[in-house]
């Protein structure tokens, strides 16, 4: 069962089925609405929005989505997002936790039109849509996106701030030397993490999905054909040492 309270148009709970569920009605009447309430429970996150604060109900402070999940007869579950403004609070059986905690409690994938950005679309697309994968089957490696991404940060800061000093070269690779360390670090991992996760979906696909016909799915990176890439991270290291000379 999912509860919605304040949720876009929604107020009320719809109860689902143990298998294929469909939910039909006239336009505007939340069908797709009741989806975005269940992703929300599975990611913490909007797959039309990346504004929560856009899905409280006009004239309402207060969002609150609340579902249950049974993984078997012994184990049930109550997840519940409240948001309220630009923030949002979550919790597992009344228990108040954190994304990386919450995150895993309900496996959803959404595919719509808007997906079609994963095959024709920027590599960004495809990457982000892995990562989701992996986030909703591991989710401590929300922390290392989050690492990465600190560090890109970080990283394009000093770029900034050496550019605007007018260091030298030589300045700048020694500033970065320890930003580089721990890029690599994190890159690696998401890399490994993305090649571990293609694997599993080619099974699933193999062995679920397509048993009658051949299809696969390839992980290519943007250091492929460049070396080995079981050194990525040498692979990674030599590129960043080029890059530094070129800026």
């Amino acid at each position: 069962m999912i509860v919605a309270q304040n949720f876009r148009n929604l107020h009320g709970e719809m109860l689902c089925g143990k298998n294929l569920n469909i939910i039909f009605g006239e336009n505007g009447q939340g069908k797709t609405n009741w989806l975005e309430a269940i992703y929300l429970l599975a990611t913490t996150k909007s797959f039309k929005t990346a504004r929560l604060q856009e899905a409280i109900k006009f004239n309402e402070e207060l969002a609150i989505v609340r579902g249950s999940v049974e993984r078997s007869a012994e184990i049930s579950r109550t997840l519940q997002v409240a948001i309220e403004g630009s923030t949002k609070s979550l919790s597992v059986n009344n228990k108040k936790e954190t994304v990386q905690r919450f995150l895993g409690q309900l496996h959803a994938v959404i595919f719509n039109s808007d997906e079609l950005e994963i095959v024709r679309g920027n590599p960004e697309a495809r990457r982000k849509f892995l990562d989701g994968g992996i986030v909703s089957i591991y989710p401590p490696f929300v922390q290392t996106l989050t690492d990465y991404n600190r560090v890109i940060r970080q990283k394009n800061s000093l770029l900034q701030s050496s550019q605007d000093n007018g260091f030298s070269i030589e300045k700048t690779a020694e500033l970065l030397e320890p930003w580089n360390e721990q890029l690599i670090l994190h890159a690696t991992r998401i890399h490994k993490a993305r090649l571990r996760f293609v694997e599993r979906l080619n099974e699933v696909l193999e062995k679920k999905l397509f048993d009658r016909e051949e299809i696969s799915i390839r992980y290519a990176s943007s250091l492929e054909g460049k070396g080995d890439l079981d050194d990525y991270a040498n692979l990674l290291a030599e590129r960043l040492k080029l890059r530094v000379q070129a800026e």
